[in-house]
């Protein structure tokens, strides 16, 4: 492969010192070398959805974030679990580019990860983030999944860094076969 995988990662969580952030964070190094991934850009400030709004004029924030989308050859989203289901601020910023006239995330390549301190790893979220994806015609990856449970003993508790081999070891299986999925996509 001559070119390299353009992906986009998205972190469904705002804090900083997330698992899910350091989970995002750790990807580039996981990646197998014919894919480059960098972090999508901020949707912090989105304002809420209000066709009112996008009927004004889209922000501009939105616009950025949704031709970063568009650019890349996949999207990548790590995210949290929020009361059994998607974080607000990820869907809020899903909803606003799934409103424009070119939504990103159509027959886009996407796969999902996720860390929680519980047992189910955030798969709650991920089954529900999956059926908001498939509803504007993302194209899912399947397996291997990536759901890390128990998250506290996976990362250094100073540095944020994920240290757990197994689990190093499932996500560059998980972004390997992402890498050979993404061009049987766009084929």
């Amino acid at each position: 492969m001559a070119d390299k995988l353009n992906v986009v990662v998205i972190c469904g969580s705002l804090r900083k010192g997330s698992y899910n952030a350091s989970l995002a964070r750790a990807l580039p190094e996981l990646a197998p070398a014919e894919m480059n991934i960098v972090a999508a850009s901020a949707y912090d400030g989105f304002p809420h959805y209000n066709a009112d709004v996008q009927n004004a004029g889209v922000p501009a924030e939105v616009t950025a974030f949704a031709d970063a989308l568009r650019a890349a050859d996949g999207i990548i989203i790590v995210s949290p679990e929020y009361n059994w289901s998607i974080p607000g601020p990820l869907k809020n910023a899903i909803d606003w580019v799934s409103k424009l006239k070119d939504v990103p995330f159509k027959d886009k390549p996407v796969v999902l990860q996720s860390a929680s301190t519980g047992q189910m790893g955030g798969g709650r979220m991920q089954y529900h983030l999956r059926m908001a994806l498939v509803s504007i015609e993302a194209i899912m990856f399947g397996k291997p999944e990536v759901f890390v449970n128990f998250a506290a003993k996976k990362f250094d508790e100073k540095t944020g860094d994920l240290t757990d081999q197994p689990t190093k070891d499932i996500v560059k299986q998980q972004l390997a076969a992402f890498a050979k999925f993404i061009p049987r996509v766009k084929a």
